[in-house]
């Protein structure tokens, strides 16, 4: 009798094994842009990652019909969500110049391919809202970042390194 019962538990153990296996790899990408650390430094990341998984793990049974990977990037995003939203700007790279927000609909619409219409649902905001966000967003990737001033050198381009 005992190992009756343990047989489903072994089986679904696999299967969630399986899935991360398969998955965490791409989740752990998006929660980096997500957090716009560095790739392969990515300690929030890894949090989210780890938080959205155990919360999948511990719902694995009633996802009977319901993808697993949605459910866990649904997890993911919104754990994101509850954190970049009282934050400021965070991270470094690119992304890491546009708000939490503004990353949020970019990684989901762009890098994940999720429609609008979804992404709004995720969020709570009005499909016009995310367009317009995406749109505000990439634009702001596209412009060139601005120069950070240093300043001269002695004996750099036109002088000659001595006091007159």
């Amino acid at each position: 009798m005992s190992d009756r019962r343990t047989a489903p538990g072994q089986r679904r153990a696999r299967e969630f094994e399986a899935f991360v296996t398969g998955a965490a790899g791409r989740l752990l990408h998006t929660a980096t842009l997500l957090t716009a650390e560095i790739p392969g430094d990515s300690p929030r990341a890894r949090r989210l990652l780890l938080a959205a998984l155990a919360h999948t793990c511990a719902h694995w049974d009633r996802l009977r019909d319901e993808d697993p990977y949605d459910h866990a990037r649904h997890e993911l995003v919104g754990r994101f969500a509850r954190g970049a939203w009282r934050g400021g700007r965070t991270g470094g790279g690119v992304l890491g110049r546009i708000a939490p927000k503004d990353r949020l609909v970019v990684v989901l619409t762009l890098y994940e391919g999720v429609p609008e219409e979804q992404t709004a649902a995720l969020l709570g905001l009005p499909v016009e809202r995310v367009g317009a966000v995406r749109r505000r967003a990439v634009a702001e990737l596209c412009e060139p970042p601005e120069p950070v001033l240093r300043p001269a050198r002695a004996g750099g381009p036109g002088g000659s390194g001595r006091t007159p």
